[in-house]
C-alpha cells in the first residue's frame, strides 16, 4: 500500500500502551475486515436471512448476526491477552482458559442486522476493559464505561471504516483493497452545534413529555423556538448514525418508550452505549442518558442492561437537557 499514509498495524504499535492491549485490538482489526468480507458477500455466500433462532434479548437473530458473534468469539478466545468475552448475542461471559489474559472485551457482532437484507450499512461495535481476574465471572465485566481502555467500530458500508479510540482522540482507518486499514481520518472531531438530528419520530406520541417537547421544537424550524431548520436522519443501526455524527456532526437519540415502561431504554450500555459514548466524548461531543447523565458513569447493574442514550455535538445535547 502507499508508503505515505500510516497503516493501523503501525498506529498500535506505537500506541504507548501494554502489549496486551495491542494484540487485543490487532485481533479484533483482523477479524473486522473477515466480517467485512462476509458481509459483502450477502446472497452470493448464503449468509442473508434469518438464522431462526432467537438471543438473550428475545430478538430473532439473522444468520450473520451467529456468524459473526462466533467469529470475534472464536478469534479473541485464543488471543493469550484475553481473559474472557461477552456480547449482545450471547446469555453468559465467556472465559478465556488464558492465565495471564488482562483484558476483557464486549462487543456487538453485528449492529443494525436488521439492514442486512437491504444492503444498508450495519457495523460491529466493541469495548475494551482490564481484567482483575484471570477466571472472570459475570461481576468482572459491569464496570463504568469510563474503565474502559479502548473502544471502536467498524462500519461496513460503502467503504468500510474502522474508527478507534484509546483514550487520546479519535482516528478513523479505512479498509484498502489489500486488506490493510489505512489512517484517512485524522483527529476526528464533533462541531458543537449542529442543525442535523437523528430519530425514529414516528414513535413520538410514545415518548416522555419533555422528548415531544424537545423534538416538536425542532420540527418547527426557523418558525418555532429554535429559529433555525434541522434535518432529520435515520439509518435504523446506531453505528451508522453515530458514525455520520463523527464525520459531520449532529446527534442521535433512543430514548424511553413508554410501550415497554419497565424498560429504560432500548440500546445496550455495555455493548453500544458505553463504547459510542467514549468514541463520541474524545472526539468532543457528549454522550448521555437524558441529557444530563453521562453514560460514561451509569454504573452497570447487568451484562444486559438497557438505557436511554442521547448523544451528539455538545451544545445541542445541552439544548436537549434544558428542554
Amino acid at each position: 500500500m502507499t508508503a505515505d499514509r500510516t497503516r493501523l498495524d503501525a498506529h498500535i504499535a506505537a500506541l504507548d500502551a501494554p502489549e496486551g492491549l495491542k494484540s487485543v485490538l490487532t485481533v479484533v482489526a483482523a477479524t473486522c475486515a473477515e466480517i467485512s468480507r462476509v458481509v459483502a458477500g450477502g446472497a452470493l455466500a448464503g449468509v442473508l436471512g434469518a438464522s431462526g433462532q432467537i438471543n438473550v434479548q428475545d430478538e430473532e437473530q439473522k444468520k450473520l448476526d451467529v456468524m459473526t458473534n462466533d467469529m470475534l468469539t472464536d478469534a479473541l478466545l485464543t488471543c493469550p491477552a484475553v481473559a474472557g468475552v461477552a456480547s449482545e448475542e450471547m446469555d453468559e461471559v465467556q472465559p478465556a482458559t488464558n492465565p495471564s489474559g488482562e483484558y476483557l472485551v464486549l462487543f456487538d457482532p453485528l449492529d443494525g442486522s436488521s439492514n442486512i437484507d437491504i444492503n444498508a450499512p450495519v457495523g460491529t461495535i466493541v469495548s475494551v476493559l482490564r481484567s482483575v481476574t484471570p477466571t472472570p465471572t459475570e461481576a468482572d465485566f459491569l464496570q463504568p464505561g469510563r474503565q474502559q481502555v479502548a473502544a471502536l467500530y467498524a462500519v461496513y458500508g460503502p467503504q468500510t471504516m474502522l474508527v478507534l479510540t484509546t483514550g487520546d482522540g479519535v482516528k478513523g482507518f479505512t479498509l484498502a483493497g489489500d486488506g490493510d486499514w489505512i489512517l484517512t481520518h485524522d483527529a476526528i472531531a464533533i462541531a458543537p452545534d449542529t442543525k442535523e438530528f437523528a430519530i425514529n419520530v414516528s414513535n413520538l406520541r410514545h415518548w416522555a413529555e419533555p422528548v415531544q417537547t424537545y423534538v416538536g421544537d425542532l420540527l418547527k424550524g426557523e418558525d418555532g423556538p429554535r429559529a433555525k431548520n434541522f434535518n432529520m436522519r435515520w439509518v435504523a443501526a446506531m453505528v451508522a448514525d453515530v458514525h455520520r455524527i463523527l464525520m459531520r456532526g449532529g446527534v442521535f437519540f433512543y430514548p424511553w418508550d413508554k410501550r415497554e415502561p419497565n424498560k429504560p431504554g432500548k440500546l445496550r450500555l455495555m455493548y453500544e452505549g458505553n463504547p459510542m459514548a467514549f468514541l463520541i466524548e474524545q472526539a468532543g461531543g457528549k454522550a448521555t442518558t437524558d441529557g444530563a447523565q453521562p453514560i460514561l458513569d451509569v454504573q452497570p447493574t447487568q451484562l444486559h442492561q438497557r438505557i436511554p442514550v442521547a448523544l451528539g455535538s455538545a451544545n445541542e445535547i445541552d439544548a436537549f437537557a434544558g428542554a
